[in-house]
Parts: C-alpha cells; sequence; structure tokens
C-alpha cells in the first residue's frame, strides 16, 4: 500500500458540474497509482466494459481517463491519498464526508460505485447491485460489480448496461 502526499491525491478527480454520471472507486490500485490513470492494470473490465455497455462511444485507454467528461462522465475514489487492495488500506482511508462534498459541488445524475466495499463504506450499509433507493439530493445512487480482475467471480456486465440505459435516458 503506498500513501501519497497527504495534501495531493493520488490520481486527480475528473469532475465538473453538468455531468450525467460520475463513477467512484475505493482507492486506486498499484498499477493505477504506478500509471497515474484511472482503472489502468490490465486486467480490470472497467474500460471495455464502457464501451460494450454503451456509456462511451468509442473505446478509450486508461491513460486516456481525462476525456471521459466528453462523454458526459467523472472520475473520482473514495480514498483519494491511498492506493493498494482494498483489505491493505487503513480504516482510515475512506473520506465520506469529502466524497459527499464533492458529490453535491458537481451535482451528477447518477453516481455509480465500482464495488460493493465502496458503496457500503460510503452509505454505511449493505447495498445490492443496481439503483439504490436512496440519493444524495438530486444524485441517485448505483452499485456495481468491480471490474477488478481480483472480483472476477462476482462480475457482471448485466448492471453496468442498466446503468448505460438509466444514463441516457436522462437525455
Amino acid at each position: 500500500m503506498a500513501a501519497a502526499n497527504p495534501r495531493r491525491p493520488i490520481l486527480p478527480d475528473v469532475l465538473r458540474p453538468g455531468l450525467a454520471l460520475v463513477f467512484c472507486g475505493t482507492a486506486p490500485s498499484r498499477a493505477s497509482a504506478a500509471a497515474r490513470a484511472y482503472y489502468a492494470n490490465p486486467g480490470n473490465y472497467f474500460w471495455r466494459t464502457l464501451a460494450d455497455a454503451g456509456l462511451i462511444a468509442q473505446p478509450l485507454r486508461a491513460a486516456e481517463f481525462r476525456r471521459l467528461p466528453e462523454f458526459g462522465i467523472g472520475l473520482t475514489d473514495l480514498a483519494k491519498r491511498h492506493s493498494g487492495n482494498d483489505d491493505e488500506l487503513p480504516a482510515d482511508a475512506f473520506d465520506v464526508p469529502a466524497l459527499k462534498r464533492r458529490i453535491a459541488r458537481h451535482a451528477p445524475r447518477l453516481l455509480a460505485f465500482t464495488s460493493k466495499n465502496a458503496a457500503q463504506a460510503a452509505l454505511g450499509h449493505g447495498v445490492d447491485y443496481g439503483a439504490q433507493p436512496e440519493a444524495w439530493g438530486r444524485t441517485q445512487l448505483w452499485v456495481l460489480p468491480s471490474p477488478s480482475g481480483q472480483a472476477r467471480r462476482f462480475w457482471d456486465a448485466a448492471p453496468w448496461r442498466a446503468l448505460a440505459q438509466a444514463m441516457h435516458a436522462l437525455r
């Protein structure tokens, strides 16, 4: 596990007002921290799933993560100053109040947690995949199966496709 400079996040947020969707992971993996790019491990399904599910019009590589706002999508993490597997993160790595402030400030229509671990840490209770019954302000919350190669046994693209349909219905 790596800790970054306490004042600088490992990966920059990709946020701005008016986004349809923001993805929130737990923390960058070691591969993502080294590459300075979201979901950079070659075994991670994130980038191919965005295109396959219809969330973006063309495939992108992890190094192109700053282009996501072109498609109405942003990125952030629950733990901004730590990297590694979920079980390696210190107990105080997750800053839920800071995440809520970022979401309130930028007000995306949808916030999708890219794992149950991230969602449960942020929401404080167990969750199922898909749209959640609660919202943060006007932002509807979603939980998706983790695209990480380490979570392969839980992989299911159906909630990702449902999220794409919900996002396109906003237009």
